[in-house]
């Protein structure tokens, strides 16, 4: 399942409603408890299911357009991701995200198990900083789309694989949101087992099939 996490414009009131603060810099922002409700009244995730993921990154391309966001054209598009890629690979030096560089999309990995517990949504605690290290530079990167695709290992079975997949992106998406990223952006996707990133049959290579990856691709008119 492929769902646009999309931010009604009740919703939006109610953010811009809801400012505080930072003791730190002195600036206005909204509290991640005031996101993170908001963002649970939209169900974790959705306002409308999408068939495929083309339709996904159309439909986040109308909403960014709707938001006032304008998009990057010809050669803006390269120096825009290669920015956004070199301050990616500083802020997650470290932090246990492989980050990839795929034309002009890149691609952040985190395994599963750095993540989550064998079997749990929950995120683990310690990966809250890396995951606002990532935010940090997609709110300052704001002419992007972020798909949020879960995958797992073939062990369980395929209904409750998938349905894992998808709570975990849901998890990933909703710390994201929670951290400033502004849902219109991001699409949440559950593959299940049916993208193995290498064999399965041993319980060597089992555990680098579960996995959360974000593709950050370029906002564009087409």
């Amino acid at each position: 399942m492929r769902i646009l996490i999309g931010l009604v414009a009740a919703a939006a009131l109610t953010l811009a409603g809801c400012q505080t603060q930072n003791a730190y810099t002195g600036e206005s922002e909204t509290s991640n408890t005031t996101r993170g409700a908001i963002f649970g009244a939209l169900g974790g995730a959705a306002i409308g299911a999408l068939t495929n993921t083309s339709s996904g990154k159309q439909a986040a391309r109308n909403a960014l357009i709707g938001a006032g966001v304008g998009a990057l054209a010809g050669g803006a598009v390269g120096y825009y991701m290669d920015e956004q890629e070199a301050k990616l690979r500083n802020r997650l030096r470290n932090a246990g995200v492989s980050v990839t560089r795929v034309g002009n999309n890149i691609i952040l990995n985190m395994a599963s198990d750095v993540l989550f517990d064998l079997g749990s949504d929950r995120l683990k605690p310690e990966f809250n900083e890396p995951l606002r290290a990532v935010s940090l530079v997609l709110e300052e990167y704001e002419k992007t789309i972020i798909e949020v695709s879960g995958h797992t290992d073939t062990t369980g079975s395929r209904e409750f694989n998938q349905s894992l997949s998808e709570r975990r992106a849901g998890a990933v998406a909703n710390h994201l949101v929670n951290f400033g990223v502004l849902p219109q952006r991001i699409i949440v996707q559950g593959f299940g087992e049916t993208r193995l990133a290498v064999p399965t049959g041993d319980n060597v290579n089992e555990p680098r099939n579960r996995r959360v990856e974000l593709q950050i691709s370029p906002f564009t008119g087409a």
